[in-house]
């Protein structure tokens, strides 16, 4: 779910910069809906699994704000003028400083050191007039001339906050209004308004751009952390911190480390689970070599020893890709269930509308039918991703704590699949009950291992 932020934040966005930002037309950031997919079964599913007591605790209940570019701009601005009068300076400098310091006001402390003067203009080495000569507070002096083609030219690459100073080693950043008088031409001024102020919004801590797609929605948050967030325009659904798919109980670091893995290795894990079995006697993996009987194998000495270090190195690597086809073939298998689930919950919606339409009942007659296959979809997604959280945990007691509380979810997740395909048979009663049953296993593993 990868996006481009220089695209996302620039030109696809100019109109939220203009005289007419505030008339947005309701029906412009709708998309049809994916019928392959359920994007928003988490809705409506709290009311039918009421959890009592203790257990009523969500630990995925998560406190954030959407909020337009342009209220987005206004909080930006009340803090920037903030830490102006506050340190006495430019509301240009303040921004800079914001950035240095992720936007947490608290933590600025005035560090501004002036450097030793210098008046030479470092790169084109022409002899220039004194007023033609351009300084940053480091006093490092080029002609106006290389200070335009540098910031043009850096502008037009989709850079912000990030031009600095064309003295070199010099880190010092060029502050907006140093920069905008230099830049020809109010396109490109735009532009880097634009790029501006999607850098101070990726470096605010609270903030993050929604990652859909021309999406010109901020995410406000009172405190950052991995939690599931959904955009009020587009409706993504990601993960704040990262900005990825919502992959809870795994942490952000972790699904990128399986992520990328997956990449490199999964058509050779799909290979060998395609085409190789290991021997029932000595554990070789074996490959059919044609369309006859024969086998092709590599014979080596290996022994289940728990002391690793004596082991060879080809019964290392076969334990490892062992592991890992283990835990990517349930990450797979849970994915492919997913999208079968994708088609059961279009099927019930079809069913609901023929009964409602056969005078069979009312759409709340039968919106059990419609949560159950939302909530199996929600569960399932999380028992997905708890597969690279395994993958990566260490052996021990809390380990095992895991696959049992991952193997309680999984059974009851199975569970509610099979009453949800059979929903004509089971009673509503015993259809919510094992809704119930299932959303309370998840709870208690997110509870238990969720950021923990």
């Amino acid at each position: 779910m990868s996006v481009d932020m220089n695209s996302q934040a620039s030109d696809s966005n100019e109109d939220d910069f203009g005289v007419n930002s505030e008339e947005e037309e309701d029906d412009g950031g709708e998309e049809e809906e994916d019928q392959g997919d359920i994007a928003n079964y988490y809705d409506g599913v709290a009311s039918d699994v009421e959890q009592e007591g203790a257990v009523s605790f969500d630990p995925e209940e998560y406190q954030f704000t959407c909020m337009t570019y342009k209220e987005c701009q206004i909080v930006l601005t009340d803090e920037v003028n903030h830490v102006a009068v506050a340190l006495k300076v430019l509301p240009s400098v303040a921004k800079l400083i914001l950035v240095h310091f992720h936007w947490q006001v608290s933590q600025i402390l005035d560090r501004y050191v002036p450097a030793p003067q210098s008046l030479q203009c470092g790169v084109c080495l022409q002899v220039v007039r004194r007023d033609s000569l351009l300084a940053l507070p480091c006093q490092h002096s080029f002609c106006k001339a290389c200070w335009e083609q540098h910031c043009t030219v850096l502008v037009k690459d989709g850079m912000g906050v990030g031009i600095s100073c064309m003295a070199q080693d010099c880190p010092l950043q060029m502050p907006e209004d140093f920069v905008l008088p230099l830049l020809p031409g109010e396109e490109l001024k735009d532009k880097y308004r634009r790029y501006l102020f999607r850098d101070y919004v990726e470096s605010h801590f609270q903030l993050q751009l929604c990652p859909g797609a021309d999406c010109p929605i901020v995410i406000k948050v009172q405190e950052p952390r991995a939690r599931r967030v959904q955009c009020s325009r587009c409706s993504e659904v990601f993960c704040f911190k990262c900005r990825q798919m919502y992959h809870a109980p795994t942490d952000c670091a972790t699904i990128r480390k399986w992520l990328t893995k997956c990449a490199d290795d999964s058509e050779t894990a799909n290979y060998i689970s395609a085409h190789t079995k290991d021997c029932p006697k000595c554990n070789i993996c074996i490959e059919k070599n044609g369309g006859c009987n024969h086998m092709f194998f590599d014979l080596y000495s290996y022994k289940e020893n728990p002391d690793i270090v004596n082991q060879s190195q080809q019964a290392q690597a076969r334990e490892a890709l062992k592991k890992y086809l283990f835990y990517f073939e349930r990450w797979e298998n849970h994915n492919k269930s997913l999208q079968l689930e994708a088609q059961t919950y279009q099927r019930i919606q079809e069913k609901i509308q023929e009964r409602v339409m056969n005078n069979l009942g009312t759409w709340i007659d039968w919106q059990y039918l419609h949560n159950a296959a939302k909530l199996l979809a929600k569960c399932r997604y999380t028992l997905q991703y708890t597969y690279p959280y395994a993958y990566y945990m260490e052996s021990g007691p809390r380990k095992k704590l895991f696959e049992y509380q991952q193997a309680q979810l999984e059974a009851e997740i199975e569970n509610l699949s099979w009453k949800v395909e059979r929903a004509d048979s089971y009673e509503r009663g015993d259809l919510e009950n094992q809704m119930h049953i299932a959303e309370q296993r998840r709870r208690t593993l997110l509870k238990d291992f969720h950021d923990t």
